[in-house]
């Protein structure tokens, strides 16, 4: 009973696995990861622009660290993300109900839940591998003059491990919703600049009902200088019970995902 039991956990993390690489290679040449590498590389294109404007005008009123806590990552945290983790996390189930292959993948020996482990997991590691690219980038650019200052990476990697927890978290509940809704990027779209964008201004404990802010109750203090924008109204919770409640919000949307993808019957549309 035991040897059986196990032996249907190794063949659970397997077919995880196999879904795994099999999604990630193909998402690698997908068209419209081609079009999110360019977008994602956008705020590298802005960086360089106000890198060049200050060097040839001898503007240093901003430093090279303020720009990047506050814009830069404003970008990627208000709005990049969020449209990767849209556009990747729904995709899970609706491409294969467009491209009519759910059919031949839910036939195939494979668990349904790891399959969309499998192909969550491959999504979100490759939107993670476009926004850290883009971040670096952006920083190296703006800290040109202090990249011996070691100090500064300290805040890069903390943004960049924000920004990673919020794709992990924002994929697992786009793939819940693209697990039941028909016209998840239309829900994608209202929740992610509707609510998130709208409710974490609001005071006292009412913020905590949006995900985002839990992020940015991790993301350090930027430079005393200019006003920190990303952390207007923030009444952030404690950096602990953050993390935690991130990683419960996603295990428990994938969880949903998983539960409502191995009971519904989809029915695919000519």
């Amino acid at each position: 009973m035991i040897a059986t039991e196990s032996g249907r956990i190794r063949y659970f993390f397997h077919s995880v696995k196999s879904v795994y690489s099999f999604f990630f290679a193909l998402g690698k040449r997908a068209r419209k990861s081609k079009v999110f590498y360019l977008i994602s590389f956008l705020p590298v294109v802005l960086a360089l622009v106000i890198k060049f404007s200050q060097i040839f005008n001898g503007d240093g009123r901003f430093e090279g660290l303020y720009i990047f806590s506050n814009l830069i990552i404003g970008f990627y945290l208000q709005f990049l993300i969020l449209i990767l983790a849209l556009f990747f996390g729904t995709s899970v189930c609706s491409e294969e109900l467009e491209g009519k292959t759910l059919t031949y993948l839910t036939t195939r020996p494979v668990p349904k839940s790891a399959f969309i482990i499998g192909k969550y997991a491959a999504y979100t590691t490759l939107t993670s591998l476009m926004v850290v690219f883009g971040v670096i980038f952006s920083f190296l650019i703006l800290n040109v003059d202090k990249l011996l200052d070691f100090s500064l990476y300290k805040v890069l990697f903390e943004n960049l491990a924000v920004l990673i927890l919020g794709l992990i978290c924002y994929t697992a509940f786009f793939t819940f919703v693209g697990t039941f809704l028909k016209r998840s990027i239309m829900f994608g779209l209202i929740f992610s600049f509707g609510w998130e964008n709208v409710i974490q201004y609001f005071p006292g404990s009412t913020q905590r009902f949006a995900i985002v802010h839990y992020l940015k109750s991790l993301l350090p203090v930027p430079p005393a200088e200019g006003f920190a924008f990303l952390l207007f109204r923030l009444e952030p919770t404690p950096p602990g019970l953050a993390v935690l409640m991130l990683f419960l919000i996603a295990a428990g949307f994938l969880g949903f995902a998983c539960l409502v993808f191995h009971w519904k019957e989809y029915i695919l549309q000519d």
